[in-house]
């Protein structure tokens, strides 16, 4: 499971091939990602923004960025973890994501935490 700690917020990600929302014969491709964020730090932050880096199989690049994630923009104390799953489509078998998430810590200093680069892959895709 890749995973990266920036300023005590390590980010680790779960990536998973969505078979039944996947069209291959569609030219659709689906994949979930499990993204558990912990706070192993002494500071309290809270995730504002996020910004996603996503290349498909041809090397098109989309970026997409946008308010807190899942609706929630959670804070994390000391100690604490917060985990969600979302998807994204591509129009190939195989692409990789990576970003990053604006946090602000209680005192207003702000800091960007690395989503590290990850590989989405429909099974059998590489040989």
């Amino acid at each position: 499971m890749p995973s990266a700690t920036t300023e005590g917020i390590r980010v680790s990600v779960r990536p998973a091939y969505w078979k039944e929302r996947s069209s291959p014969a569609a030219g659709l491709y689906a994949f979930t990602y499990t993204i558990r964020i912990e706070n192993l730090g002494d500071a309290p932050a809270r995730l504002l923004r996020r910004r996603w880096v996503i290349v498909d199989g041809h090397g098109r690049q989309e970026v997409v960025e946008g308010d807190g994630v899942v609706g929630q923009r959670p804070h994390l104390a000391p100690g604490e973890t917060f985990e969600y799953t979302s998807w994204v489509p591509l129009g190939t078998p195989i692409g990789t994501m990576r970003g990053s998430f604006l946090m602000v810590r209680d005192d207003g200093r702000t800091f960007l935490a690395e989503i590290p680069e990850f590989v989405l892959t429909q099974p059998g895709a590489l040989h």
